[in-house]
């Protein structure tokens, strides 16, 4: 129950239920080994376990039930947790009656879950809300880290934020564990701490973890800045086998990326550099450019929202022409421009490996977009994900658009939102996927002045792909009757419509040729005419 106050005189608070301290978890554990233990009217009925498979037992309970309830509450983050708490004891009284009427294991079955146990590679403190960790906690939570043995290859540090103290327990349990450590996430693990106590933390676990054989690493959501970045400066200086990097959200400026460039030596594995979110601009790009080209494996680059303009975007366009490999290629929200866009061309004309390319507000227009398409067109033969919403593209661009969709017979999703199509357009790209396209699964056409001609052999089209998911046209000047006939269309698999709550059946303009949308009508008729007698399957 939620116990905001608003009396005048003090201010509002609220009480958070979940999610459970660490001090409550462990009592519940040993409650439970009680009850699986001792003599209750269940342990009469079903028999008791020894004291040991009780705790064993009790461990793994509570961690699936706390598991169960923290997905629901994730559901839910506005609440007060009272629903997941409940279904944290529901969970909870559930298992330990499952115990104990499945009665006592063998030996050998002990003996086969300590060893299933043991071989556990992955340790994660991520779950439940972002919380402060301090000494104690830190040494509960870590404690499996220490057990002599241990297989863990993979630790997850997100959403805890480290004090001085905590980082004091954790730094020689870290350092115990160079030799088998090889994916370290430390993602959001200082949020809210003074600059000068999080740069000691960060110098802290980087003496620690450095000469570690990893392979990946996340250092997201930090705010690093240039600071933070040479804080890690010795982890990341001895990282000679690295294949994945992660620095999202991390205030990433010009002189940050020029720290990376120079304190990431050896790129010679990378194969995923992710730069999202951050405040790089052009002089910032170009230094990223030199970790790229130094990346001839790389399979996975993004540099998303992070303030790049023509310059920077040429710079990182000509990088991309070394990375041979690329699969995955996210640029979006940056300010490219044409020029920009055309040496992008040249570059995706080298990438035969492609299957996802975000290239969404760019400001590309018409040229930059026509150089595009005709590049993806002779490559990336795989294509499944192709946006390029936002960059005022208009009916200009539409044959070269849809020359390269109609070689692209993998693609799955597509969106080609908040431009300027129109109908003559929106007509261009439909018949370009009206031949094969069967695993097409979703289309954004939102916001591009469609109206009722285009809006309707764009649906004719989609909704006979099997297993088709979603047409988005919201934001259009679609007729009343033009919605009355596509929600016709549609009307054996109407889930697969998007909401057309945002159109705007007057905002056509009124120096619009009817002559040309007369002609668009019949056109869009003769393609009717010609699947009118398709069986459509209900989806």
């Amino acid at each position: 129950m939620d116990t905001t106050q608003t009396n005048p005189e003090r201010q509002p608070f609220s009480i958070k239920l979940w999610p459970p301290s660490q001090k409550t978890r462990v009592l519940l554990v040993e409650r439970m080994t009680n009850n699986l233990s001792a003599e209750t009217i269940f342990t009469r009925k079903y028999g008791s376990l020894s004291k040991e498979e009780a705790e064993e037992n009790a461990e793994q309970i509570e961690e699936k039930a706390f598991t169960t309830a923290n997905q629901h509450y994730e559901k839910e983050p506005d609440g007060d947790g009272s629903s997941a708490v409940q279904i944290y004891a529901k969970e909870c009284s559930k298992r330990v009656l499952e115990v104990l009427k499945r009665g006592r294991r063998t030996k050998v079955d002990r003996e086969v879950q300590k060893f299933e146990r043991a071989n556990e590679v992955v340790f994660d403190i991520s779950k439940g809300q972002r919380a402060f960790i301090e000494a104690e906690e830190a040494d509960e939570l870590l404690h499996p880290l220490k057990e002599p043995g241990n297989n863990y290859t993979k630790i997850c540090f997100s959403n805890r934020s480290f004090g001085l103290r905590a980082a004091r327990v954790a730094e020689p349990i870290l350092a115990s564990l160079k030799s088998q450590l090889k994916e370290v996430d430390l993602s959001d693990f200082i949020a809210g701490r003074p600059e000068a106590e999080a740069l000691e933390v960060m110098n802290m676990f980087s003496a620690a973890l450095e000469g570690c054989n990893l392979k990946s690493l996340d250092l997201s959501n930090n705010a690093l800045g240039e600071k933070g970045v040479k804080a890690f400066g010795a982890l990341l200086k001895s990282l000679s086998n690295l294949e994945e990097l992660y620095l999202m959200n991390d205030g990433i400026s010009e002189e940050a990326a020029r720290a990376v460039c120079e304190l990431v030596p050896s790129t010679k594995k990378l194969r995923v550099l992710q730069f999202h979110n951050n405040m790089t601009g052009d002089e910032g790009a170009v230094a990223i450019s030199e970790v790229v080209k130094r990346s001839p494996l790389l399979e996975d680059f993004r540099c998303s929202s992070t303030r790049v303009g023509s310059e920077g975007g040429v710079a990182l366009s000509d990088a991309l022409e070394s990375c041979s490999q690329l699969k995955k290629l996210d640029l979006r929200d940056n300010m490219f421009g044409v020029e920009a866009g055309v040496a992008l061309s040249r570059a995706l004309l080298k990438h035969e490996n492609l299957t996802e390319v975000y290239l969404s507000y760019l400001n590309l227009e018409d040229d930059g977009a026509i150089a595009v398409a005709d590049a993806l067109k002779d490559s990336a033969p795989s294509l499944e994900v192709l946006e390029i919403a936002g960059n005022d593209i208009t009916s200009a661009a539409a044959p070269q658009l849809a020359a390269c969709l109609a070689a692209k017979q993998h693609l799955c999703k597509l969106n080609l939102a908040e431009n300027e199509l129109k109908d003559e357009g929106a007509i261009q790209i439909a018949k370009s996927l009206e031949e094969g396209h069967e695993p097409l699964r979703e289309l954004d056409v939102s916001t591009n002045s469609i109206r009722r001609a285009g809006a309707r052999v764009l649906a004719l089209i989609v909704v006979t792909k099997p297993g088709f998911k979603l047409l988005n046209m919201n934001g259009n000047f679609i007729s009343d009757d033009g919605i009355d006939e596509i929600t016709d269309i549609f009307k054996k698999s109407p889930d697969a419509l998007g909401s057309l709550d945002e159109n705007d059946p007057e905002g056509a303009d009124d120096d619009d040729d009817d002559e040309k949308e007369q002609e668009e009508d019949n056109e869009a008729d003769e393609l009717q005419d010609k699947l009118k007698n398709l069986d459509v399957e209900e989806k």
